[in-house]
């Protein structure tokens, strides 16, 4: 069971410390760290956590059910051009479920002990604390590297798909997962290095790197590489997905050329640069405003300008975590939604519809024509 420290109803609980024992991470004094409590203003108390067990419920199941549709579509392609970008879907998805019921889980449980109380000051930290925020730096990154390596395979493989054949392999696949994870683990790592913190955020039911309060050259150091790391990720899907778009869309426009069209746009690439769009659209709506907000705050922190809108940068990190939050159940109904079954059914369904409306058109041109030439000749009668 994690120990946590919260706010009682009545004020502020202190708590038991020796006069040199430190909280948390090791260099702060405990002193200090009262100091900081007690010019905080208390923190209102958490929302109802059963709006965030529904969420979490929500991810679970989209998530579980993303998973079984690629497993199966893996099983089925696996030794087609496909398989890899079903790898890294599959991969994509399945830390999309960890990151929800991970984080998710600690979250839960400050939402339901902190019920009625808060923790212990904003700038506090503690072992769980600490696991939650590498958690959430973790399970950030990943995603965003993921969708970023899916669109440069993609591209490679639209763009030139004998290259993308000979050097893309199932073994190579798997090694640059694994690299990605490293990578983003490294990242999550280094507040433990003393290169930023993790602390509690605005209301007290998350931890996140350090972005208000006494922030140090660190803290900035640490934000800049972690929203750069990120917005640099969703700059390159965008352009790969953009390229793989374009090429796509000259392959049907030149579709005189059969042989041309069949090799460079099947409907499985059709089929995968839209899923592509969809998780590049749902990670820059999710995790944008975060990485903006964090840079934002963490800069005007540090220069001493922030002044009177502490609260209001609250609020926003608040509003940016909530989204980022919701890219982890959005994900997976991309691949629900966006496969080649429904894409199919969606065209016909639109095609349908417009040749039904041209043809009531052509009907009521015609028939309105005729019923005029009638009227003409019963005149002339």
């Amino acid at each position: 069971m994690l120990a946590m420290q919260h706010y009682n109803s009545s004020g502020l609980a202190a708590p038991n410390l020796l006069p040199n024992q430190t909280w948390g991470v090791e260099g702060v004094p405990a002193m200090a760290w009262r100091a900081n409590i007690t010019t905080e203003r208390p923190m209102s108390p958490p929302s109802n956590p059963t709006a965030a067990g529904l969420s979490m419920t929500l991810g679970i199941l989209s998530n579980i059910v993303a998973l079984v549709i690629l497993a199966k579509a893996y099983a089925r392609l696996r030794r087609r051009s496909k398989a890899t970008f079903l790898l890294f879907a599959s991969s994509l998805v399945a830390t999309d479920f960890a990151g929800h019921i991970i984080p998710g889980a600690l979250v839960l449980r400050l939402y339901s002990a902190g019920a009625a109380t808060g923790p212990l000051g904003l700038a506090a930290t503690d072992a769980p604390c600490q696991f939650l925020g590498g958690s959430m730096v973790f399970f950030g990154l990943c995603p965003l590297f993921l969708g970023c390596a899916m669109a440069a395979e993609r591209c490679l493989g639209v763009t030139q798909p004998l290259l993308h054949a000979s050097l893309v392999t199932t073994a190579r696949t798997k090694m640059a997962l694994a690299l990605i994870w490293l990578l983003a683990l490294c990242v999550a790592f280094l507040p433990f290095f003393r290169l930023g913190a993790y602390t509690y955020q605005y209301p007290g039911t998350w931890c996140f790197i350090s972005v208000l309060g006494e922030t140090q050259e660190t803290d900035v150091a640490f934000v800049m590489l972690f929203s750069g790391l990120g917005l640099a990720s969703l700059t390159v899907a965008l352009v790969c997905n953009t390229i793989s778009g374009v090429t796509l869309v000259l392959a049907r426009l030149r579709k005189k050329c059969k042989t041309c069209y069949r090799r460079s746009a099947k409907s499985h690439d059709i089929e995968m640069v839209a899923q592509l769009v969809g998780i590049m659209i749902t990670s820059c709506i999710c995790w944008s405003p975060l990485l903006i907000f964090g840079l934002m705050s963490v800069t005007w922190s540090y220069s001493g300008s922030i002044g009177n809108d502490q609260d209001t940068y609250r609020r926003l990190m608040v509003m940016g975590v909530r989204l980022a939050s919701w890219n982890q159940i959005l994900d997976p109904w991309v691949y629900i939604l966006l496969r080649r079954a429904v894409l199919r059914k969606i065209y016909r369904i639109t095609k349908s519809r417009a040749s039904f409306k041209n043809s009531t058109f052509r009907h009521w041109d015609i028939s309105s024509f005729q019923n005029s030439e009638k009227i003409n000749t019963v005149n002339r009668i």
